[in-house]
């Protein structure tokens, strides 16, 4: 069932959306004694354009460069002063401003984060400032396989489009932009009706109703564009020679995206495969094999797509040994897989997710990234619900179909032992013999 049909929504939380589109949604924890606060914009690297790539991430770092009231000291003194604390990430399809207090000091927090959102000053040398850090950050990325990794597969993943290309930008594009793109940027992707504030913890609705409808009435109503749809391509192998101490590989096929039936399937099959210290992978590539300290199966849901992979880094002696090993865990529990395997992972997932329910900064990311993409927070019920709901069945089924989209190859590192992605494919799906008569010799 898709996740976005049923009309019901999370109990514990009240939504209030104000005239201009503006979601506020609260949840209370009784016994705490602090609140997580936060701005979510439905908005990310895949929103932009090929001349604004980068754009978000930088725009992101802008917001706390300074407003016409506050210097950016002022922001980090205001903030610490009450013991807070101020933070913000980019993502693929969202943008997040988040803030930690106590209960006393949720308006100041607020007060904060529509002054950073709403009236940042886009000043031509602190932008030329900013995006000298940002080609500072893009350089160490290129020198952390463990992250760079990550961006070559989604590159091999939607080669061409938005959803692969890296979050921060190239050197070329963060360098190109000037005051007027921030601006023209925020302008069209800010708006209202693709924003949420959340607050989870000691809080209390009607008020931070109250005070979001004065803080944040400067906001252009209405909703921007939705972004072209992904396609997953697959087919493509990535390989970056380094001279490193290891080898990271990445290999992975078309997922599901968050509103498809073959999420949670999916989701299970991703924990069992390589979740835990139980998992098939873990047993037989460290436990078993000591062929690597870190392994593990991942899926990875947008809107609209999803990848899922199996991905390792290990000694380059032991790449050719480790191939053969992750594949076969990976071909076997595909058709293999047992109810004990399944009932595990499930498990796993349950607590995982009854423990964020339990933290108001992680409760927060849920309630707002939920009303982004569904339009409702899934009440807690549902959510184990489905989870229990997953059979051995549906695994098979889900995963007969991630292992028959053409396959990703991401690796960096000294590459000699690591065979082509055709062999790779071939000990996947090995060719059938053809039978006929047996002639007598």
């Amino acid at each position: 069932m898709n996740l976005r049909s049923p009309s019901q929504s999370d109990t514990d939380v009240r939504v209030t959306t104000l005239a201009s589109g503006l979601r506020v949604a609260t949840e209370r924890f009784p016994h705490v004694a602090t609140a997580a606060v936060g701005v979510w914009v439905g908005t990310g690297s895949r929103h932009e354009g090929a001349s604004e790539h980068g754009l978000s991430h930088l725009l992101e770092h802008m917001a706390f460069k300074g407003t016409r009231r506050r210097s950016a000291r002022a922001i980090a003194e205001a903030i610490e002063a009450v013991g807070g604390d101020l933070n913000a990430e980019t993502g693929i399809e969202h943008t997040a401003y988040t803030a930690r207090v106590m209960a006393a000091d949720v308006d100041l927090a607020l007060d904060i984060l529509a002054d950073i959102i709403i009236d940042s000053v886009i000043d031509a040398a602190e932008l030329e400032r900013e995006k000298a850090v940002i080609l500072q950050e893009i350089g160490a990325v290129e020198d952390t396989p463990d992250d760079l990794i990550n961006d070559l597969f989604l590159e091999g993943a939607f080669t061409g489009q938005p959803l692969g290309r890296p979050i921060l930008g190239t050197p070329a594009t963060v360098a190109g932009f000037d005051p007027d793109a921030v601006k023209r940027f925020l302008s069209r992707e800010y708006r209202a009706g693709r924003m949420v504030v959340a607050a989870a913890g000691a809080v209390d609705h009607e008020a931070i109703v109250a005070t979001v409808e004065k803080l944040f009435a400067g906001l252009s109503p209405g909703r921007a564009a939705v972004p072209a749809p992904a396609e997953y391509r697959g087919g493509t192998e990535v390989r970056l020679d380094r001279d490193l101490e290891q080898v990271h590989v990445l290999v992975g096929f078309a997922g599901a995206s968050f509103l498809d039936d073959a999420f949670y399937p999916l989701q299970v099959f991703a924990n069992l495969l390589g979740g835990g210290m139980s998992s098939r992978l873990f047993q037989e590539v460290r436990e078993a094999r000591g062929l690597a300290y870190a392994v593990e199966a991942f899926h990875w849901s947008f809107a609209d797509a999803g990848v899922f992979g199996l991905s390792a880094a290990t000694a380059p002696e032991d790449l050719a040994e480790l191939m053969p090993v992750a594949l076969d865990c990976l071909r076997d529990a595909a058709v293999n897989v047992t109810d004990a395997e399944i009932a595990r992972a499930k498990a796993q997932l349950r607590v995982a997710h009854f423990t964020a329910l339990e933290s108001p900064a992680s409760r927060v990311e849920q309630i707002a990234r939920q009303l982004i993409a569904l339009d409702r927070v899934l009440p807690s019920a549902e959510v184990v619900s489905r989870l229990e709901a997953v059979t051995a069945k549906d695994v098979r089924a889900a995963a007969a179909a991630l292992t028959a989209s053409p396959p990703i190859l991401a690796a960096i590192g000294a590459l000699e032992g690591l065979p082509p992605l055709g062999r790779i494919t071939e000990q996947l799906f090995p060719p059938r013999v053809a039978s006929g008569p047996v002639g007598e010799g």
